[in-house]
């Protein structure tokens, strides 16, 4: 709701001074510009989460997936103890998480959303300290085959659209380790 206001308020400062500048053209034109690149963007997104998603799909039915869960275990397990106890939770903490470590936050999200639904029923009414960690980790979520960030950047004409994976990986180690770290020391606290 709130970025619906933004969005106007973006909207509307930019008729404003559009008006005010003499621009109105210019602005229109813009519009028009933006549209179609948003249409060809998509477009040309779609298609690489479609291989991505039905990768994805294929490591599931050849349990691949379901060997990464295995793998993943011992971590899951330290960052949500409620994993022993459902697993229900560590299939959909699993799935969430190669789905993130693959790129595909678009795969990622039902199962992180059924995850942080069981964290939820665990404690209702309050965010318990697994649920802000699941959060975390999924806002600043390890990526080690970044895909749709490649998409785009394939879609706009890059000749090598991989190349930043060094940077992705360090970017992405970085910030969900200092984010559950800091998940884990304010929940510390504040107990």
């Amino acid at each position: 709701m709130v970025m619906s206001y933004v969005w106007a308020l973006l909207v509307g400062v930019s008729v404003v001074c559009a008006a005010v500048t003499g621009q109105m053209g210019a602005l229109s034109g813009a519009v028009i510009q933006g549209a179609q690149n948003g249409i060809t963007l998509a477009i040309s997104i779609a298609g690489s989460l479609c291989l991505w998603a039905g990768i994805g799909r294929a490591m599931e039915r050849l349990g691949i997936a379901a060997a990464l869960a295995r793998i993943l275990q011992p971590l899951l397990h330290r960052l949500f103890p409620s994993t022993g106890q459902d697993a229900g939770l560590a299939g959909a903490l699993s799935a969430n998480i190669c789905a993130n470590l693959l790129g595909l936050g678009n795969a990622a999200t039902p199962p992180g959303i059924e995850a942080a639904r069981r964290l939820a029923a665990r404690s209702p009414g309050a965010a318990s300290d697994e649920l802000c960690r699941l959060i975390v980790l999924n806002t600043a979520s390890i990526q080690l085959i970044p895909a749709n960030v490649a998409a785009v950047r394939s879609s706009l004409g890059c000749a090598a659209p991989f190349d930043i994976l060094p940077a992705v990986w360090i970017a992405s180690v970085l910030s969900a380790g200092l984010g559950v770290t800091a998940a884990w020391a304010l929940g510390r606290i504040w107990k």
